[in-house]
């Protein structure tokens, strides 16, 4: 059974960091694609970022420069290190994996304020 948990979300204020952590059970974190979402109140769900088996990264162009993906492959977990953080980056962000079908955390809460 695939399980992801988050963890890491908290409020900082504008231009601090955060970083969130996403620990996968059922799939293997080096091999499978996994990705970062987050959803605004009012708005859709939007992919923030992504990693690849290759180790290659994809980024959404609103936070290109800012966020970075990771993953440890020993600790199965991948991270999303998020600095010079703005109001609007706030979100519910969500660890997500396609294995079969789509997987989701339960989300981890961000809010930044002014």
């Amino acid at each position: 059974q695939v399980q992801l948990v988050e963890s890491g979300g908290g409020l900082v204020q504008a231009g601090g960091p955060l970083r969130l952590s996403c620990a996968a059970s059922g799939i293997i974190v080096a091999i499978n694609a996994m990705d970062w979402y987050r959803q605004a109140p009012g708005k859709q769900r939007e992919l923030v970022a992504s990693i690849y088996r290759s180790g290659s990264t994809n980024y959404a162009n609103s936070v290109k420069g800012r966020f970075t993906i990771s993953r440890d492959n020993a600790k199965n977990t991948v991270y999303l290190q998020m600095n010079s953080l703005k109001p609007e980056d706030t979100a519910l962000y969500y660890c997500s994996s396609l294995y079969v079908k789509r997987y989701w955390g339960q989300g981890t809460q961000v809010t930044v304020s002014s």
